[in-house]
């Protein structure tokens, strides 16, 4: 499945992310813990991959004296965002091509990474710890399998294409980054849904 379809399914279901029905705590929780692991610092950029337009996160990030910039492949995704949260950077991008412009103390990659193809997650990930400041923090959701898988599901209506590189290659690469795991949970248990906070040391 091409990167190009999935942002038109999530051309498609933008909405959805700012209807009555969607939870206004998720991920929530996981963000407070992973923003506790930068301590008393009140500067830097935050970066949101896969951002979508719903704006939950950004009071937290702003309470931390961040500065917020954003980056979805969906086109319909940063119209949406751009107007509910205007002091936004936004990048209506792939983030497999897109070049971080500066350095970040917190990156967050809330349930985005796994529409990468799976032949470039590892890559996707490197590019973004290294731009990581010493400190940093990065936040991201996987597929808590014991090793790689991919497919395709149509569960919100239209195909949208998942994969993981499963728990022992996202520690693996977690350390080629320069990173340490700092938690780690199946925070939806029992399905297989993974919350992981690294932190930057190299």
């Amino acid at each position: 499945m091409t990167h190009t379809a999935i942002a038109a399914a999530y051309d498609q279901l933008a909405p959805r992310w700012q209807d009555d029905t969607f939870s206004t705590v998720d991920g929530v929780r996981q963000h407070q813990r992973a923003l506790a692991f930068l301590g008393s610092i009140d500067r830097g950029w935050a970066l949101s991959v896969g951002c979508g337009c719903n704006t939950r996160f950004n009071p937290l990030l702003r309470e931390h004296g961040l500065l917020l910039e954003g980056i979805d492949l969906s086109q319909r995704m940063i119209a949406l965002a751009q107007d509910a949260d205007p002091s936004v950077v936004l990048h209506h991008a792939d983030v497999c091509d897109w070049s971080p412009p500066r350095m970040y103390r917190f990156i967050s990659a809330w349930d985005s990474l796994w529409h990468v193809k799976l032949q470039h997650q590892r890559a996707v990930m490197l590019k973004l710890m290294a731009s990581l400041e010493i400190g940093g923090v990065f936040l991201f959701t996987a597929g808590g399998l014991d090793g790689p898988s991919e497919h395709v599901d149509a569960t919100m209506g239209p195909e949208v294409y998942y994969a993981t590189l499963g728990i022992p290659g996202l520690l693996e690469v977690l350390k080629d980054g320069g990173c340490v795991c700092r938690h780690l949970e199946f925070d939806q248990f029992p399905q297989t849904h993974l919350a992981v906070i690294a932190q930057r040391t190299a």
